[in-house]
């Protein structure tokens, strides 16, 4: 970022605690299914069903949460779901301590936190676009998504780490905490934030529910996108247990390469979050959309040519290197478009719904590609995933689109 980008005291804040809650959950990343093999001996049936039914429920209870948020103000909502996160996993320990930690209460928490997540994801863009110009929103999210991809390189290392020598259930411990000082770190970013207007039905009618889908689905620049992202997400994230099996158990790397194969190439992504200003000032916000969306579809077919030993790993590492790259520049630039071509009065449950559909189409996908990597075999699955990843650029907005109409300036005090 250029240093003379200043975003103020409320987005440091702001930036601060999405750090920390970042860190946290990496920290505690595979905790959960860890604790549930090592401490509740589950089979493998239970562990799958800990990741998809967890998800797919979660996203199910954050659907009403979308308009429910809406009309209210975002930081107290912000807190609030931090909160909740603190709250909920704070009970994996103190279950354990007690020795009453079930199977059934994992997936409740699991339930719990992925509801909260969505709802938070939501409420933060909200609550950015009220907090930031329009100008600086790129800016901002470039800075997330550095963040995110820093944090992905030194996370995963420090939480095994902290496993190994404190088990999984510390590392919950500090992600419940990450989560508490997130809270007390968007409090303390202060500020006034303007009060929503009031819905105009007293209670939330059915049809509420699906108004963010609505709204996508009637952009003709948003609804495209939010296809393509859909499918890329799910089908990337649907090859990473499929790389896992393939790598450890097939060609016989050890934990630590696989690792090292999958933390090292996330600096790509830092580099791709930093030129995201300067090549949409450069090129337009449009250009870099479409070529790093094109781009990053061509690079997962390369895992089906891995082997073993030193030219395999290398492979893979350069593989991740490039579409972590390509997915570092593409975020950010998609995030503030996102932004940009939403309603003020229809942010939340747009994002919300954005949100909901990926992670429970990440999901499904990944339970799909798990059974069509037992009919076929890793490496043919990952191939599936990499020729129909080929596709997800027609998907892509056509032609940039117009700036929404803004509102008509308040009256004067005078």
């Amino acid at each position: 970022m250029r240093r003379g980008h200043r975003l103020g005291r409320q987005f440091g804040w702001l930036w601060a605690a999405y750090g920390t809650s970042a860190l946290g959950t990496w920290l505690a990343f595979g905790a959960f299914p860890l604790i549930a093999i090592q401490v509740l001996h589950a089979g493998p049936a239970q562990v799958a069903a800990l990741s998809s039914v967890g998800a797919l429920a979660g996203a199910a209870v954050a659907v009403p949460l979308g308009p429910w948020v809406e009309f209210r103000r975002k930081r107290p909502v912000l807190i609030g779901m931090d909160l909740v996160r603190f709250a909920a996993l704070l009970t994996i320990p103190a279950a354990f301590a007690l020795g009453v930690l079930s199977f059934v209460q994992l997936l409740l928490v699991s339930v719990v936190v992925a509801a909260a997540d969505i709802t938070f994801r939501a409420a933060s863009g909200a609550y950015l676009k009220t907090l930031l110009p329009a100008e600086h929103l790129l800016v901002a999210n470039a800075r997330f998504e550095s963040t995110t991809w820093t944090i992905t390189i030194i996370g995963p290392p420090l939480g095994g780490a902290a496993i190994g020598l404190l088990g999984p259930v510390a590392t919950v411990v500090a992600d419940a905490v990450s989560y508490l000082l997130s809270a007390l770190g968007i409090r303390a970013a202060g500020g006034q934030e303007p009060r929503p207007e009031r819905r105009p039905a007293a209670r939330m009618r059915a049809g509420d529910l699906l108004d963010g889908w609505r709204y996508i689905l009637a952009d003709a620049t948003l609804r495209p996108l939010f296809f393509n992202t859909a499918l890329f997400n799910g089908l990337v994230m649907a090859t990473d247990a499929l790389l896992a099996v393939l790598m450890l158990g097939q060609l016989g790397f050890t934990p630590w390469q696989y690792g090292l194969a999958l933390a090292a190439p996330a600096i790509g992504g830092l580099f791709g979050a930093r030129l995201a200003r300067p090549l949409v000032t450069r090129f337009g916000q449009h250009r870099v959309l479409v070529v790093a969306g094109t781009l990053r579809a061509i690079w997962l077919v390369g895992l089906t040519l891995v082997g073993p030993r030193t030219g395999g790993l290398l492979l893979v590492m350069g593989v991740q290197l490039g579409l972590i790259f390509c997915c570092g520049l593409f975020n950010p630039v998609c995030a503030t478009y996102r932004l940009e071509r939403t309603a003020p009065d229809r942010i939340t449950r747009t994002l919300s719904a954005w949100t909901v559909t990926t992670k429970a189409s990440t999901a499904l996908r990944t339970a799909a590609w798990g059974v069509l990597g037992g009919l076929l075999g890793p490496r043919t699955a990952i191939g599936l995933a990499g020729v129909l990843l080929l596709t997800t650029p027609l998907l892509l907005p056509r032609r940039a689109a117009a700036p929404l109409a803004e509102p008509d300036p308040a009256p004067s005090r005078a």
